[in-house]
């Protein structure tokens, strides 16, 4: 039951991120907003490893610093350029330029992790790099405000593919709890030296603020992130990261009906067209697992 729900929830979850985050990051500064919601995070990690009585000692022999290098990775770089990003850039494009998180996951981890591709998948990574070049070219040419904020979201890409790598060399072992505390701890440290270095903070709480900080702390980075490493404990990294390829339409889905915002017909071409390719790279590694 887990193998069938926890991909559609995850789905759900970090779709919803986007369109939080762009209601939040209209009163609250891009990086201060990240900074919030990690040290939020690995303050509530800390709190039920306390409470919960859990032992620290799966975390000893530097497996602590693994985990927090993954988690500044994942978390800490993985969101903070994107943030930045969504200032400039409609939450639907952002969400397109992460769908490349699968494909280059699948095709570092046979380098570094000995994953396979089979031609199909390999026929995936070539559409969806497509797919995502065809509104990023778009954009390059017409708008370079654009265009800068999607190379930032594809730093967060960067991000999100060498922490879902690292965790699955260095952390798998590590029990979930334990090993999400670490996480949150070290991505915590970067975003906030990232906020305190890299931007001047800006803040008004309205309403619409504290909803999007509180959905994005509790229901997007500590459930869907749970979620994410759940998962990754039981599949390997092609396979669980290809859930990020429904991400794009969904995004965009969300953006139309809660936020307004406009799909084009070059946009939707390569949402489909990278779709395409995310599911090339995902299901055929799943067929091989599940036989």
């Amino acid at each position: 039951m887990f193998d069938k729900l926890a991909p559609l929830l995850f789905v759900l979850l970090w779709s919803s991120s986007f369109v939080a985050a762009k209601v939040g990051l209209l009163h609250l500064s891009p990086l201060l907003f990240v900074a919030i919601r990690l040290n939020a995070c690995a303050a509530v990690l800390v709190l039920l490893m306390l409470v919960s009585g859990r032992s620290w000692a799966p975390l000893g022999n530097r497996r602590w610093l693994h985990c927090g290098l993954a988690g500044a990775a994942l978390n800490a770089v993985g969101l903070m350029a994107p943030h930045i990003g969504l200032t400039l850039v409609p939450a639907a494009q952002i969400a397109l330029v992460q769908s490349l998180t699968p494909l280059l996951t699948a095709l570092l981890g046979v380098v570094l992790l000995r994953e396979h591709l089979r031609p199909r998948q390999w026929l995936g990574l070539i559409f969806g790099m497509a797919g995502v070049g065809l509104v990023v070219g778009h954009a390059a040419l017409h708008s370079p405000t654009r265009f800068a904020g999607l190379v930032l979201a594809f730093v967060g890409v960067l991000g999100l593919v060498t922490g879902t790598l690292y965790f699955g060399r260095f952390c798998r072992g590590v029990p979930l709890l334990a090993g999400a505390t670490a996480q949150f701890a070290g991505a915590a440290l970067v975003s906030a030296a990232g906020a305190w270095l890299l931007e001047t903070p800006r803040v008004d709480w309205t309403g619409g603020t504290v909803a999007a900080v509180i959905w994005n702390t509790l229901m997007v980075s500590l459930g869907g992130m749970g979620l994410y490493s759940a998962m990754l404990a039981r599949g390997t990294a092609a396979r669980v990261s290809a859930n990020f390829y429904l991400v794009p339409g969904t995004a965009a889905l969300m953006a139309w009906a809660l936020l307004g915002e406009d799909l084009s017909a070059l946009s939707v071409a390569g949402l489909l067209v990278a779709s395409a390719g995310c599911w090339l790279v995902g299901a055929r590694q799943a067929a091989r697992e599940a036989r």
